[in-house]
């Protein structure tokens, strides 16, 4: 199993180089500790600090390896024509190769904020994605549906093809990232039991769509401690807060040998990737985590 990261792009409120410098430390620890992947997420118009991906990424290339790395893209709020641009551009400046995670997003606010349709979300991601892959591939694109633009061209593109992995949970939605991704990206709320089923529904989706995916990952909120009592007392701390409102089953907390074993049990259900975030924002106890994820992933190999 590969084990990669998704930063925590979402920082107090405070100095605002605070929670850049942070990020920069830990896509560090992730290259010490020889971690498989790197992304970062998206969320606009947020109520606190929150770092965007595009920019954030290129920073962030600086530390990292030549193993791949991408961004997630809520393509609904994105004119594809600039997501294009972007991910070109982050490509040439990746060493490895370049993942494009994509989502549908929700949250009414935010789409309102950037000027977008929560209700026709579905088809504007279908649009996007298709005419992405267009541009990416060097052809003229038009488009007079959701987006309107018209004879775009991306003259900057990736020197290797770019996967696409898709973010989805409800049944309907695994079914289009069987049908229209390299991958699937499973959502870090999910218990192990719903886990292992939409596993199985992503699976025999894409041999109803005739697809052979290129992973299938799953984001886990993690927390590696020092010892077992250390993991558990982070772990309760983060639950007693109501951690992002997940059953307390969807998290990943213990020392090394426990989470090898937890994350042995994903794999056993047919996950290629876990891509971890960690459910502490305390820096310090981060850095021991990434440090010791090291020694998982050793593990798994």
């Amino acid at each position: 199993m590969n084990v990669g990261v998704s930063l925590t792009s979402a920082y107090p409120a405070g100095d605002p180089r605070g929670g850049a410098r942070m990020m920069i430390e830990r896509a560090a620890a992730a290259r010490r500790a020889d971690l498989d992947s790197l992304f970062v997420g998206d969320h606009h118009a947020t109520p606190g600090a929150y770092y965007q991906n595009v920019p954030i990424m290129g920073r962030l290339l600086a530390e990292w390896s030549d193993k791949p790395a991408g961004c997630l893209f809520l393509l609904p709020l994105w004119n594809p024509v600039l997501v294009a641009e972007q991910v070109g551009t982050l490509a040439a400046i990746a060493q490895g190769r370049f993942i494009l995670q994509v989502g549908l997003g929700e949250d009414e606010a935010q789409f309102l904020a950037m000027g977008a349709s929560l209700k026709t979300r579905p088809s504007a991601f279908e649009e996007s994605l298709a005419a992405i892959r267009r541009l990416l591939a060097g052809e003229s694109v038009t488009a007079t549906g959701r987006f309107t633009f018209e004879n775009a061209r991306v003259a900057l593109r990736p020197a290797a093809p770019v996967e696409v992995w898709i973010g989805a949970t409800a049944n309907v939605a695994i079914d289009r990232a069987a049908r229209l991704g390299d991958a699937w990206l499973a959502s870090p709320g999910l218990i192990p039991a719903a886990a292992a089923a939409k596993n199985a529904i992503y699976r025999e989706r894409c041999v109803a769509h005739g697809r052979v995916p290129t992973a299938i990952a799953i984001r886990r909120d993690v927390y590696v401690g020092a010892s077992k009592s250390d993991a558990a007392e982070t772990l309760a701390q983060a639950v007693t807060k109501g951690y992002r409102g997940f059953d307390p089953a969807a998290l990943v907390a213990g020392d090394v040998e426990q989470v090898v074993g937890q994350f042995q049990a994903l794999a056993e259900m047919g996950y290629t990737d876990v891509i971890v975030r960690h459910f502490t924002n305390d820096h310090a106890k981060v850095l021991g985590s990434f440090a010791r994820l090291g020694e998982v992933r050793r593990a798994l190999s």
